[in-house]
């Protein structure tokens, strides 16, 4: 468990931004094939200390590679902090940086430049080019981050594409810790928070297909007639979902020479929003973004075609072959579909929980515990997650509240016991949190019901961090395949569904533990048991 005390923390300022001479030697590696010349521009008044810094940390930077200059431009700027521009050939790319790029951005900057230069596994498809492209504009996008948000990345980056992609958008990056008067202007609780225009337009993780999607919906799209010509693309099977069940799946039938492709939101799934990992047997410790980045990479090693970026629309599993179609309008055949598109945080379904999410109501106490530094906060839920976010509030918080609905604490006896040793933890059982009160712009309190005496008491708090465990994905396949009563995908011994030639595998099933060594299992099962039945002519070849 990390300690997130320095978020937003003036140390952030002051530490030391040369960057050492390995560094230097890895990035000349990186940037050894640039095309083009590039020139970083940072905006500051440069009697400041912190635009001094900002051109010693890009100097270092740019000695990397001749195809990389530094101009320094004398002005104070509109965050009132030093803002680092990209620009390529003497034309700005739309992707800037206010505050130092360090932490988990310093991967941002350095894939802004490879992306500016049309370089990096993470640029998009065509298909999804061309809804970049096609989206409208003018739009200014702000991005608020935290150096030690691990979710914050993929959002950054994300954006960045768009703007590099289509020149009516840009993107700035704004690290909270050097602009403190716009994040209590635009009264930021959680990370990372993208304005568009001035206007909120996406709070907490992401991916650049739903970002594209959030886009086109709020300024519309230009797409031309055609530009998605509706033609099935053919497969002999379809994996939907790219965590460890996706990835095992995928695997093993491409191992087994199907054509095979993979369509997910991203590679990696729920395991991204992970930190440490220390239960992957033969693995004794790995983090939930090192294991995303091996999955695709084990991907990549086999002809599997990877189209992430994309959400299931509606599908039509029935009969051969089975049909799925992308928010992009994109339609995938195949005779053989294994569904392993995991869970997400439940959610508690009370008045003000979705009104007030990210702004007080947050499900990640790593990203967003330190803007409740000295303030009261509650925890929903009494499992491992919520005792864990508990422990990891108790250091930050001034005082933190435990809800568990139940009788009892479900968490291992091991954090109960760690829970035990803060004097500024209260916890509360047989309660069911009803309703989360603001005041427009953010919390205010809570409002609890004992579930035994049916007594509804009010609690003064700034957060409610949600952790009462993960819900199915399987809304868009609910309508044809059958699940149980909390939305699991009901499946064989085998990973079988009631539907021939479909296989369900991971979170999304009702196997009986959820942990990532079992999903990798599942879908390796889900896999061969599709591979036997078209042997044995279940299934077409």
């Amino acid at each position: 468990m990390r300690n997130s005390k320095i978020f937003f923390n003036i140390h952030q300022l002051t530490i030391n931004v040369m960057l050492d001479q390995d560094i230097i030697t890895q990035l000349k590696g990186i940037f050894a094939n640039l095309q083009g010349q590039y020139e970083f521009v940072v905006n500051g008044l440069k009697d400041r200390t912190e635009t001094k810094n900002m051109e010693e940390f890009v100097r270092d930077f740019a000695s990397s590679s001749q195809a990389l200059e530094v101009r320094v431009v004398d002005t104070p700027t509109e965050e009132n902090a030093p803002v680092l521009e990209l620009w390529k050939d003497g034309n700005p790319t739309g992707v800037s940086f206010c505050g130092i790029p360090n932490g988990h951005e310093f991967t941002s900057l350095i894939l802004a430049v490879l992306n500016a230069a049309g370089q990096g596994k993470n640029l998009p498809d065509d298909a999804l080019r061309r809804r970049i492209e096609h989206l409208q504009g003018p739009v200014k996008l702000q991005t608020f981050v935290s150096l030690t948000c691990t979710n914050c990345p993929d959002v950054v980056q994300a954006l960045n594409i768009v703007a590099l992609i289509n020149p009516a958008f840009s993107n700035t990056t704004i690290d909270g810790a050097v602009t403190p008067e716009m994040v209590k202007a635009y009264n930021i609780q959680s990370v990372p928070t993208v304005y568009a225009n001035g206007e909120l337009l996406h709070v907490g993780r992401s991916d650049l297909g739903e970002l594209v999607g959030k886009l086109e919906q709020k300024f519309g799209s230009a797409a031309e007639p055609g530009a998605v010509d509706g033609t099935a693309r053919g497969f002999d099977a379809i994996v939907v979902g790219g965590g460890p069940a996706g990835a095992g799946a995928a695997i093993y039938l491409a191992r087994k020479g199907l054509q095979t492709a993979v369509i997910a939101g991203r590679i990696g799934g729920q395991v991204k929003d992970t930190t440490d990992i220390e239960n992957l047997i033969s693995v004794p410790l790995t983090t939930g973004t090192a294991l995303a980045a091996d999955l695709r990479r084990h991907l990549e090693q086999y002809d599997i075609t990877i189209l992430d970026n994309r959400k299931v629309k509606e599908c039509n599993l029935d009969g051969f072959p089975k049909s799925i179609i992308t928010d992009g309008n994109e339609t995938f055949e195949a005779p053989i579909v294994v569904v392993a598109t995991g869970a997400s945080w439940r959610r508690l379904g009370i008045p003000g929980e979705e009104e007030y999410i990210g702004r007080g109501v947050a499900f990640c106490t790593h990203c967003d515990a330190p803007f409740y530094a000295g303030k009261r906060v509650a925890v929903v839920g009494g499992g491992n997650s919520g005792i864990e976010a508990a422990i990891d509030l108790a250091g930050i918080a001034s005082h933190v509240d435990v809800f568990e609905f139940l009788d009892g604490l479900k968490a291992d006896e091991v954090l109960q016991k760690k829970l035990a040793t803060f004097d500024n933890v209260e916890v509360h059982l047989s309660s069911a949190v009803s309703e989360v009160e603001g005041n427009g712009s953010k919390v205010t309190g809570i409002k609890v019901t004992d579930r035994k005496t049916d007594k509804v008491d009010h609690y003064d708090v700034d957060g409610v961090f949600v952790q009462i465990g993960l819900s199915a994905n399987s809304a868009p396949f609910s309508g044809q395949l059958k699940t149980n009563r909390v939305g699991e995908i009901i499946t064989d011994r085998l990973g079988r569904t009631e539907i021939t030639g479909v296989y369900a595998a991971g979170d999304v099933t009702d196997i009986a533990y959820k942990q990532i060594v079992i999903a990798m299992g599942e879908g390796a099962k889900a896999a061969l048991s599709a591979v036997d039945d078209r042997m044995r002519g279940v299934t077409p070849s």
